[in-house]
């Protein structure tokens, strides 16, 4: 089941002027620390996603080495797991796969929303599913090193990535969640499935949709929330991505 988004931020005010910066930038700091995602909605032509971006951190370059990706669909994806197609998404972070600390923000703007159902971003907060977790359990996803892979369309781009981590890991700036549905490799018998079956089935029943119009922005906190996508059929939907290491 999904709702809608409550951490909406516009960039107009109630006469339809720019908001103030400063008070653009405290009023996102506020609602990205309580609720881990902010969707930025009258977001004028002008807008600077980039400078924006920068502003939050270092940037982390996606797979090919672009700082600024587009997700669309691509010639040759359509028969594999990746994001430059149509099919769903599954839930899971971003940079799992990384030998590095995965990028803190993720960052989507539309150029193009999908006309007709479907094309969704979806989210949930990580955040109540650790505090949840037995002593037990949370020791195990802290002391566990885990074996990761890259996706099927990352590998189709020639890179074969794989790296061990935890899936919990403490840092100064907060708790690290990596999670897959399909690329943590385990044994079917491992303790760690039902905790992955667990949050699997958190996240669908309290995702929240993102439904885009040209010019949204989207930014979330990749360590806390995990996100996925719904299936679309309109090809022209394009949105661009920035990661930042925070």
């Amino acid at each position: 089941m999904s709702s809608s988004p409550i951490s909406i931020l516009s960039q107009t005010d109630f006469n339809g002027d720019p908001l103030d910066p400063d008070l653009l930038r405290r009023t996102f700091a506020q609602l990205m620390d309580e609720h881990g995602y902010v969707l930025m909605v009258n977001v004028p032509d002008d807008f600077d996603q980039v400078k924006f971006c920068r502003s939050l951190g270092s940037f982390v370059p996606n797979y090919t080495g672009a700082v600024v990706g587009d997700v669309r669909p691509e010639p040759g994806m359509d028969d594999v797991y990746h994001a430059g197609n149509t099919r769903p998404l599954t839930p899971h972070s971003e940079g799992y796969d990384f030998t590095v600390v995965p990028p803190r923000y993720i960052a989507l703007w539309c150029v193009s929303p999908a006309s007709g159902p479907g094309g969704e971003t979806t989210l949930a907060d990580t955040a109540p599913w650790v505090a949840a977790l037995s002593d037990d359990e949370r020791s195990f996803l802290l002391d566990t090193e885990f074996e990761w892979k890259t996706t099927e369309g990352v590998n189709r781009l020639g890179l074969d990535l794989h790296t061990k981590h935890p899936i919990l890991e403490e840092h100064e700036k907060g708790m690290i969640v990596r999670f897959s549905c399909n690329n943590l490799l385990r044994a079917d018998d491992d303790p760690v499935v039902a905790i992955q079956d667990r949050w699997r089935d958190n996240f669908y029943d309290h995702q929240i949709a993102i439904d885009y119009h040209r010019n949204d922005v989207l930014v979330w906190n990749n360590w806390r929330l995990l996100h996925a996508r719904n299936a679309f059929t309109d090809r022209s939907r394009h949105l661009r991505r920035i990661q930042v290491a925070g």
